[in-house]
């Protein structure tokens, strides 16, 4: 009888997002720029807010964050993709596989607790802007910061442990585009109960805890933004908060889509795209949403002097 920790699988292969060649050479046109568009979008508000130190408050650190954290995102995950789509050869050994979902998933825990961290960073900015250096003092913006690094490596790593002592005996051939959970347990031949018992209690703990945490916070700007008494000031709040709204909303709608459910009602045929909203498309929009094109960033860019504001949403 095979040991539990024993595995008849050293490498896995990765079909992507399509097994046609043209649409394969399409689809590496495409997701090449969008990850261009991503790097280039990220490492820019690195540069700006470390270098013009009238960035340097507690909204643009958590956003400095989210812009090292969607590097590593997309990265962990693109390079490996667009590679595959230029070679005949698109195996991964499972060293590589296991290492690819750590930190995918490692990445994706920290954006969703920062991204709950930001909303709380709004709402005392907007619902308590007089007691606001008060509260989101330096200190606790370096320890909120630091929980959401070590919580999102922490439970990747759990993860991560309990999938390397699977035994995989059903197969080595991924429809998909990197190595994630839901596909690696459905060729598992050992008990993937535990690891979807954890997922379920971990992973929820992780993205339902941030997602409730955003929508709060959301609710009191919202009530906020409500009592402005000129309508152009509302108009002008709300087309903030909604481009931040769809964001977050489509980050965390297809996170828990594809997490938070039982794996027996995952398809690796319809559900491999999913990843692609929130481990790629998100990255490379949260630059321009969160910080491109708020008039701080924009004034750096352009050399205007200005005083540091507080971001309404």
């Amino acid at each position: 009888m095979e040991k539990l920790n024993s595995t008849s699988v050293t490498e896995f292969i990765l079909l992507g997002l399509s097994s046609n060649p043209e649409e394969q050479l399409i689809l590496f046109g495409v997701f090449t720029a969008i990850y261009l568009v991503a790097l280039m979008g990220n490492v820019l508000i690195m540069l700006l807010i470390s270098l013009d130190s009238r960035l340097h408050t507690p909204m643009y650190f958590f956003l400095g964050n989210l812009s090292i954290v969607d590097i590593g995102y997309t990265s962990s995950t693109m390079p490996k993709m667009l590679a595959n789509y230029l070679s005949q050869d698109k195996s991964i050994s499972w060293a590589g596989c296991l290492s690819q979902m750590f930190f995918f998933i490692s990445f994706g825990g920290i954006e969703c607790l920062l991204l709950g961290v930001m909303a709380y960073d709004r709402y005392v900015a907007i619902c308590h802007p007089l007691h606001y250096s008060t509260l989101m003092s330096w200190r606790l913006c370096a320890l909120l910061a630091a929980a959401a690094w070590a919580l999102g490596l922490t439970n990747s790593a759990v993860h991560s442990s309990l999938m390397s002592i699977l035994s995989f005996c059903r197969g080595n051939v991924l429809r998909h585009f990197f190595c994630d959970i839901p596909p690696l347990f459905q060729l598992s031949c050992s008990d993937t109960w535990p690891n979807q018992a954890l997922t379920f209690i971990l992973g929820g703990t992780v993205i339902l805890g941030s997602f409730l945490g955003t929508v709060v916070s959301y609710v009191y700007i919202v009530l906020a933004i409500l009592s402005i008494r000129t309508r152009e000031g509302r108009l002008k709040a709300f087309s903030t908060c909604a481009s931040h709204l769809i964001v977050v909303s489509l980050y965390f709608g297809t996170i828990i889509f594809t997490y938070i459910r039982p794996n027996s009602t995952y398809s690796q045929e319809q559900d491999r795209a999913l990843p692609v909203l929130y481990g790629i498309i998100t990255p490379m929009l949260n630059p321009m949403i969160y910080s491109l094109r708020n008039k701080e960033v924009q004034g750096v860019g352009l050399g205007v002097q200005f005083p540091v504001t507080k971001l309404f949403c």
